[in-house]
């Protein structure tokens, strides 16, 4: 009894020990992360010459909300330009998100499900553009959307971030199809309904986390995307976020607070969205909707 009890305490021990290591790191992780964020959002609240103060001023000792008042004001052309950025992004990845679940959901359903001549082949077709890095697709892509007469709209980014995001999107849905017992399905044809419902009232509800993951990971990569939006528009009033805000103060280096604000309210949307739906985010990446 006392050398199991002995062999228990140093397993418990160990056991501790990997706990406490983990919950250091996840320390040094959120610190590594969080700081970024609050030092953005100092810097946006300073005025011009604090924000260029040497030593830095941590805290600022006159806070204010100018920089925020400028971007949100649609009477001067700063707010003007940073609303039009503001809408054209939240337009492209809505649109991108919704085209993404209403591809990827049929797509790896029926990968999950059906068994066809050439299955296996094609799935890993779809996922081999994930091999190669998006920039080498950048040079092609602008061709085939001068081609199509799509430069300079939001067409070309939709289709263009659709290219990148359904991959990971099908491969993600088809692992939770997988977990999805058949048998339920078979239940429901038995009592009567039709593929099609028995896909829409039984599978559709249980693949909710995993859809909801899809279309989170679909906005982000929409949201945040740069290079492309850079190479495929050039008129100011198409510009999304990430291209607009780098452009605008690009001329206005000296405006630290102002692009620590328009950077701090560009990475809210994101940031709010993870918050509220990262349970269904984490569900789907780890245990699916139903286990075997």
């Amino acid at each position: 009894m006392n050398a199991k009890s002995g062999v228990s305490t140093l397993r418990r021990r160990r056991m501790d020990g990997w706990r406490w290591g983990g919950r250091i790191f996840l320390l040094f992780m959120l610190i590594y992360t969080a700081v970024p964020m609050v030092w953005m959002l100092l810097t946006s609240i300073k005025s011009g010459f604090a924000a260029m103060a040497f030593p830095p001023e941590w805290w600022p000792s006159e806070p204010t909300l100018a920089s925020y008042r400028n971007l949100l004001d649609p009477e001067n052309s700063v707010g003007r330009d940073f609303l039009r950025f503001f809408w054209n992004s939240l337009v492209v990845s809505t649109l991108t998100t919704i085209l993404a679940v209403l591809v990827a959901v049929p797509a790896a359903y029926a990968f999950s499900r059906f068994r066809f001549p050439g299955r296996r082949f094609l799935f890993f077709s779809v996922l081999l553009r994930n091999m190669f890095p998006a920039v080498i697709f950048l040079v092609p892509l602008f061709i085939l959307m001068r081609f199509l007469g799509l430069v300079n709209t939001h067409g070309s980014l939709v289709l263009t971030y659709l290219t990148f995001g359904l991959p990971l999107a099908i491969w993600l849905l088809k692992g939770f199809y997988d977990n999805i017992p058949v048998q339920l399905e078979q239940a429901a044809r038995i009592d009567g309904a039709t593929r099609l419902q028995a896909f829409v009232l039984i599978v559709m509800p249980l693949s909710v986390p995993g859809i909801i993951a899809t279309a989170i990971y679909s906005f982000i990569g929409a949201w945040n995307e740069y290079i492309y939006a850079y190479t495929f528009l050039s008129k100011n009033e198409q510009l999304t976020l990430p291209v607009g805000v780098q452009r605008f103060f690009s001329e206005n280096t000296t405006d630290f607070p102002g692009l620590m604000a328009a950077s701090f309210m560009m990475s809210v949307p994101v940031v709010v969205l993870f918050l509220v739906l990262q349970k269904y985010f984490v569900r789907a990446l780890t245990e699916g909707a139903v286990k075997h």
